[in-house]
């Protein structure tokens, strides 16, 4: 009988050399040093700004600003409003074609600082927080988190602060419950046990030595950030302040085969889909990298996937390689092919039964294949064409990369989405495609090695040969 008729995809681990093992190890040391650095959209966007640059991508609005042209090899990217970001590799044919897309996104679940986050309660100063994304409220208690943002100025002075991750840093958190007064809340189901109106960080209790003064906590808090800063409490109105695990990203059990992070979803997509278009050179097709924000929001404002940004981006492209019509571009983006590099779930043997075992993810078996997200009837989905997946099959066996097909989860116990219906809205060929994860939107994620390799493989063969 044929081996293929009854092909089970098998281990990635099993193919591997000793070179390959090291080629494994080498790209999980690159990408935990990156999402180690790079916790939030604006560090994502500078981050692969800088490396791209570093390999020879000029930024296409300086292009325009000089009336400048657009050649086949070019290499440009775009920036919109340092949260989005849109690489393009110029191929030798008509971007008419169609592109090749790789999009992810680069938001992932965290809390907020409210706008007027500052306040002293009982002698100790608190930031109020607003969580944002999917979160099992409960599992952002008693951890060391760190403050990760940007504020704005009324005269335009932007600050970058990061507070939390150096060793010398001071980290934060939100305080639970002791034990032994919790009778209570341990009654209340777990969307019950922390409330969102609880997700208080706590950041202070040193007074001033002021009697004029009330809050005296509150105000060494707020001279203290004046003094490092020059931050006063107005400015909290025009800034962007993440909450979000401190420490970096560690390696995964004693085989050191799994890397532990904060932020895999979506990152762990998003940096291999870089490694992968920073290998592309001189491409028949147009090859596109997207970094999109809001998608744990529902991919909404002017940083989401539902802006027409990308769209106007490929206009700009188009408008530099030859003479611009609305039809050059809307012919360019129903062409296109696209992945949507987004992550999934991997099976997990302490909780079994959310699982079809026949048609979910395993650790180390590849990058997986999502022909569908939404959830119960496929509510909200995008639902991939055989021929597209047919001729995506192909890809991979040419380039033997380990790839599995699944699904998130049992028909009726949840479901989730990705940017792939937003894409196929221009009538182009979209399939989810991303790394199983356990510990889904978790403070602290885990993936394979073996995943992460395979996903990199699989996206830099999909820009070869889509």
């Amino acid at each position: 009988m044929d081996k293929n008729l009854t092909k089970n995809h098998e281990y990635a681990w099993d193919k591997y050399s000793e070179d390959d093992i090291k080629k494994v190890f080498e790209l999980s040391e690159r990408y935990k040093n990156f999402i180690s650095k790079c916790k939030t959209e604006r560090e994502c966007v500078s981050g692969f700004i800088s490396k791209a640059e570093a390999n020879g991508y000029k930024n296409l609005e300086n292009i325009i600003k000089k009336n400048g042209s657009l050649k086949a090899g070019d290499k440009v990217y775009l920036n919109n409003k340092d949260k989005t970001l849109a690489m393009f590799v110029i191929g030798k044919e008509s971007i008419e074609n169609g592109m090749s897309i790789l999009g992810a996104h680069i938001d992932s679940p965290r809390l907020d600082l409210k706008q007027n986050p500052l306040y002293e309660d009982t002698d100790l100063a608190m930031f109020e927080t607003h969580y944002y994304g999917g979160i099992k409220k409960y599992q952002w208690v008693t951890l060391p988190l760190a403050i990760h943002g940007v504020v704005v100025k009324k005269d335009g002075t932007k600050l970058n602060i990061s507070i939390g991750e150096d060793e010398s840093d001071p980290v934060f958190g939100v305080s639970d419950l002791l034990i032994h007064l919790a009778q209570t809340q341990m009654e209340k189901k777990a969307t019950k046990v922390i409330e969102g109106e609880d997700l208080n960080i706590l950041i202070g209790s040193i007074p001033v030595k002021d009697k004029e003064v009330k809050q005296k906590v509150k105000q060494n808090i707020l001279e203290l950030m004046n003094k490092k800063y020059d931050i006063v409490e107005e400015d909290f109105v025009s800034s962007e302040f993440e909450v979000v695990p401190a420490g970096k990203a560690r390696d995964y059990g004693l085989d050191k085969s799994m890397v532990m992070a904060y932020g895999h979803d979506d990152k762990i997509c998003a940096y291999t889909s870089f490694e992968a278009i920073m290998k592309i050179n001189n491409p028949e097709k147009t090859c596109v990298a997207l970094f999109v924000d809001k998608e744990e929001i529902g991919s909404v404002g002017a940083t989401g996937m539902q802006s027409k940004f990308f769209e106007y981006s490929v206009a700009e492209v188009i408008n530099l390689l030859e003479d611009y019509n609305e039809l050059k571009l809307k012919r360019a983006l129903a062409n296109s092919k696209m992945l949507s590099s987004d992550v999934s779930a991997a099976f997990d043997p302490n909780y079994p039964s959310v699982m079809d075992k026949n048609n979910c993810a395993y650790f180390g078996k590849g990058i997986v294949f999502n022909k569908y997200t939404g959830s119960k009837g496929k509510s909200g989905s995008n639902d991939a064409n055989p021929e597209y997946i047919a001729e995506i099959r192909k890809i991979m066996e040419k380039h033997n990369v380990s790839w599995q097909a699944s699904e998130l989860g049992k028909v009726d116990q949840g479901g989730g989405g990705t940017i792939a219906y937003i894409l196929a809205e221009y009538n182009m060929q979209v399939i989810d495609c991303g790394v199983a994860l356990l510990n889904m939107h978790a403070p602290w994620e885990i993936a394979s090695k073996a995943d992460i390799y395979e996903a990199f493989r699989g996206y830099y063969a999909f820009l070869s040969e889509a």
